[in-house]
Order: C-alpha cells, then sequence, then structure tokens
C-alpha cells in the first residue's frame, strides 16, 4: 500500500471521514469518566454511604413508597443500587467505573465497554439526589450513551475496522447544538445582565468556585468584560448554527466552541462540565482536520485502518435505529429551545438520553458564603474562640488564593454555594453535617480541608453568612478576599441540644 492510497480518503476534495475523530472523542470521554468515578470514589461514601449526610438506602425507601414499589422506583430511577446498596456496592461500582474508564482513556474501547460505563455511572447519578443534580450529570449520560454506539461490539482497537457510524456523529452535533444553543437562550431570556452585556463585571467574582486567574479577569477593564459577554454570545447563539454546514463552516463553529470552553476552563471552576462539553463539538471536525494536529504515527494508523474499512450492516442498522430514538426523544427538547418558559437541565425520560442544557441564567451580583465554625469554650456567644472549617474550593481565609479545582468537583462546596443563597430550611442536610462535625466524622471532615479539631469534637458548632469580595491586587497585600458579617445562619449548636437531635430523628438520621 503506497501513502498516496493512503492518505487519500482525507484529501479536501473528498467526502469526510471521522476515523480521527472517534479516535480523540472516545479517549476524552474515557479521560471525563476517570474524572466522574474518582470524585465518586473519594466522596460518595460521605455524602450518601449507610452513614452519610443523605444515606442512599433511606432516599431509597422513600421513593419506592412514593411510587408505592421497587419495581415503579427502579423504572423511574433506573439504578443497579436498587438490587444492592451497601457502602461496598457503591465502591465496587465506582472503583469498577474508574478502571474500565482508565482503559477506555488509554485507547482501547467497544460498545459492550462503554455500555458498561454507561449504566455504572447511570446508576450513580440516579441515587446521588442532589449531590448530582448538576446539569453535566445528565450531559455525561447522555454523551455516554451515543459514544456506546460509535464503535463495534467487541473490537477493542483503537482503530477497528469498521468505520464510525456517521448518523451517530450527526448525533455528537445536535448535541452540541443543543447545549450551546439552550445555554444561550436561557441567559438571553433569564437575566438583563446578558441582554446589557454587563453579566461578567459579577461573574467571575460570584461563581461558585472561583479559580486562580477569577480576580484577574474580574479586574479587567469593563470594556473588555463587555467583549467578553459579546464572545459568549458567539459561542452560545450564532456558532451552534453552524455546526451542521459544510467542512469550513462547520470547522469554524467547532473552534469557537472549543475556544469559548477553554476560556470559561481558565476563568473558574465549573467541574468538568467545559470538558465534557468540548467532547460532541469534536464531532465537527473531520480526519482532515486532526491530519494536520495529531502526530504522523497515530494519523498512519487511521489511515491504514480507513484503506482496509469493511462495512459493518449490524452496526449501520444500529446507528439508524438510534437516531430514529432520538430524533422521537428530541421533540420536547426541541420545543423547550423554542418556549419563552425555558427550563434547563431537565430529562425528559427515565435514561436520559436527550435533555435540556443550561447555566447561568441568572447571575448573582454578590457573594455570599456560609462559613461552619466550632469552639471548645462553654460559651457559644461571639465572645468564645471559634475556629472556622476551611473548604477545599471556596474562599473562607482571606489570604487564600483560590485554587485550581476543575475538572475535579468538590461536590459539598458547590452545594454550600447553592445553600449560601437560601436558608437551612431548603438543606436539611446542614444540620446533619453539623452533627457529624459535632462528632468529627472522618469522611465528613474529610470534605473538608483540614479538621481544626483533630484531638477531639467541638463543643459548639455554628454556621455564619459572609458577604465576600475580591480584594483589589497588593490592597490589602497579600489578601484576596474582603468579606463582611451578613448574620447568623445556623445558631451555635452542641450534641445534647434537643432541637438538632428533635430534627435528625424526624429525617430519620437518628434512631
Amino acid at each position: 500500500m503506497d501513502t498516496e492510497s493512503a492518505t487519500a480518503p482525507w484529501k479536501p476534495d473528498t467526502a469526510p471521514t471521522y476515523w480521527l475523530t472517534r479516535f480523540v472523542i472516545l479517549r476524552m470521554l474515557g479521560v471525563i469518566y476517570a474524572i466522574a468515578f474518582l470524585v465518586a470514589v473519594n466522596q460518595i461514601i460521605p455524602l450518601i454511604g449507610s452513614h452519610g449526610l443523605l444515606p442512599v438506602e433511606l432516599y431509597l425507601s422513600r421513593v419506592s413508597t412514593a411510587l408505592g414499589s421497587n419495581t415503579a422506583g427502579f423504572l423511574r430511577l433506573p439504578s443497579l443500587f436498587w438490587f444492592w446498596h451497601s457502602d461496598a456496592a457503591l465502591l465496587t461500582v465506582v472503583w469498577s467505573g474508574l478502571l474500565l474508564s482508565g482503559v477506555v482513556a488509554a485507547g482501547y474501547a467497544n460498545a459492550l465497554m462503554l455500555g458498561v460505563l454507561w449504566i455504572l455511572y447511570l446508576s450513580v447519578k440516579h441515587v446521588g439526589q442532589e449531590w448530582y443534580g448538576y446539569g453535566w450529570e445528565i450531559q455525561l449520560t447522555e454523551t455516554g450513551f451515543l459514544a456506546i454506539f460509535l464503535g463495534p461490539l467487541l473490537d477493542l482497537r483503537p482503530f477497528p475496522k469498521q468505520e464510525p457510524p456517521f448518523p451517530i456523529i450527526v448525533l455528537f452535533r445536535w448535541l452540541i447544538f443543543r447545549i450551546m444553543l439552550g445555554a444561550g437562550l436561557i441567559k438571553i431570556r433569564g437575566d438583563e445582565i446578558w441582554r446589557d452585556a454587563t453579566a461578567l463585571y459579577y461573574h467571575f467574582e460570584t461563581q461558585p468556585i472561583p479559580g486562580p486567574w477569577s480576580r484577574w479577569f474580574h479586574f479587567l477593564p469593563h470594556p473588555v468584560l463587555k467583549i467578553g459577554v459579546w464572545f459568549n454570545h458567539l459561542g452560545e447563539l450564532i456558532a451552534p448554527w453552524f455546526v451542521f454546514w459544510p467542512r469550513l463552516a462547520r470547522h469554524i463553529a467547532g473552534v469557537v466552541i472549543v475556544l469559548f470552553q477553554l476560556n470559561i476552563m481558565l476563568s473558574g471552576n465549573l467541574s468538568f462540565l467545559n470538558w465534557l462539553t468540548i467532547i460532541p463539538a469534536l464531532a465537527c471536525f473531520d480526519d482532515g482536520f486532526w491530519a494536520r494536529l495529531l502526530p504522523r504515527q497515530l494519523v498512519r494508523k487511521a489511515e491504514i485502518a480507513a484503506v482496509n474499512a469493511v462495512e459493518s450492516k449490524p452496526m449501520r442498522i444500529t446507528a439508524w435505529v438510534v437516531t430514529a430514538l432520538i430524533t422521537l426523544l428530541s421533540i420536547q427538547p426541541a420545543v423547550n429551545l423554542l418556549s419563552p418558559s425555558q427550563i434547563m437541565n431537565t430529562s425528559f425520560d427515565p435514561l436520559g438520553l436527550v435533555n435540556t442544557y443550561g447555566a447561568f441564567g441568572t447571575v448573582g451580583k454578590e457573594r455570599l458564603n456560609v462559613v461552619f465554625e466550632g469552639t471548645m469554650d462553654q460559651d457559644s456567644t461571639d465572645k468564645a474562640h471559634w475556629k472556622p472549617y476551611i473548604y477545599q474550593g471556596l474562599p473562607v481565609l482571606l489570604d487564600q488564593r483560590p485554587p485550581q479545582i476543575a475538572p475535579y468537583q468538590l461536590r459539598l462546596d458547590w452545594q454550600m454555594w447553592f445553600a449560601a443563597m437560601s436558608s437551612p430550611e431548603e438543606y436539611p442536610w446542614t444540620l446533619h453535617l453539623i452533627w457529624k462535625l459535632l462528632h468529627n466524622d472522618p469522611g465528613v471532615v474529610g470534605l473538608f480541608a483540614h479538621n481544626p479539631f483533630p484531638q477531639q469534637p467541638p463543643r459548639y458548632i455554628r454556621a455564619i453568612l459572609y458577604r465576600y469580595t475580591f480584594a483589589e491586587p497588593g490592597n490589602p497585600p497579600g489578601h484576596w478576599w474582603k468579606r463582611e458579617r451578613v448574620g447568623i445562619w445556623l445558631p451555635a449548636l452542641s450534641t445534647n441540644d434537643p432541637r438538632l437531635t428533635d430534627f435528625l430523628k424526624s429525617y430519620g438520621w437518628l434512631p
């Protein structure tokens, strides 16, 4: 076989092929799965384990009671944990997912392996309760479902003989179209500051978990920040329309979307959302594009596979069946995009195969943080010596630079960002959190950066609400934040406080 014949399929005047596209999509999906399962390995037991903040057993029992039976619960929220939900079961599933995703990230994937990964993560997501209520969770399951049908059933080679089914490539483009357009429309419809291009005056400071460069972005000149909003609109409202166009327009749209996601990665910590969003955008690029970027040895392997390709009738039929299914399930999400009362991050089917997406429909203009504090003193007033529990991501100390967390996710920190804008009544598990801190529970304490009471648990725990703002660089020296106390979010509580114990018993968290 000569070089000319091998590279012929990727000449500009030939129909696009997607061997390298499939390779890159599946490798990156393996990385995202690995990160998502690693988060679960580290956090799932203190969050939803048998002694976690929101125990999975209690949750499944309540779902079963509400729906009438375990069978009805399984049909509404399919999960392996309906059959086995001990701590050992949780760890078995997430460790299995981590190991399998590592194999995919290393370059070896087939439909069977990707199907198992999808089932494992769907199982976690469906029992994760509010810890897994983010839009990128259903986005990962939808992306993972489509990826199952990119390759053959059993062949694990990075470049199998079967060509990637083009209908699945189109479905990935349909996914990125809905993700981006949904996010853009929810902003335009949801908040005037997106329409007048002032949203970035506030976003970098008030986003869930700022990153190391967030303060630099925040203090950029206002004209530059307005340009940033316009670039947001370009990436979310204009570029998606070109993902179905011929090669040049499609490539430009893909580049704009990817650059937009990279910019968001640099300016904050939005978990693995932006990394995940890049994956369907990669379907905009064909092999001719990738052949200019990837190592020649890798490109050569894809060329050989393309020249020796064989058609798989089962793969082709399956791809068209999946396309028909996704088309039917897309009706409600498409209607939602057109609706002035658009909702975001919602599934319309139990398996979450086609969903609605969106983020930051409104942008807060102030940053509120709840800080848990403990004391060993007999006194529980402000005169006591209170020590704060330092979050791993959220700001507490004024001289602490915001860390780089993403694509990893700190699920407690994220929920406390939401909780700070609400009340304890809407986040009852925060009382369970206090109970755990009062007992130095190693799992829950481990969700914080360190334990301020390593020798023995504190006598009292309270939660104070603060308003945080970025300190201008050098004013005062060494400080990243300024803050002012807003008020008491939860009063000082102890282990023998009947208000606390009675509340926990009412939720089934204490016998």
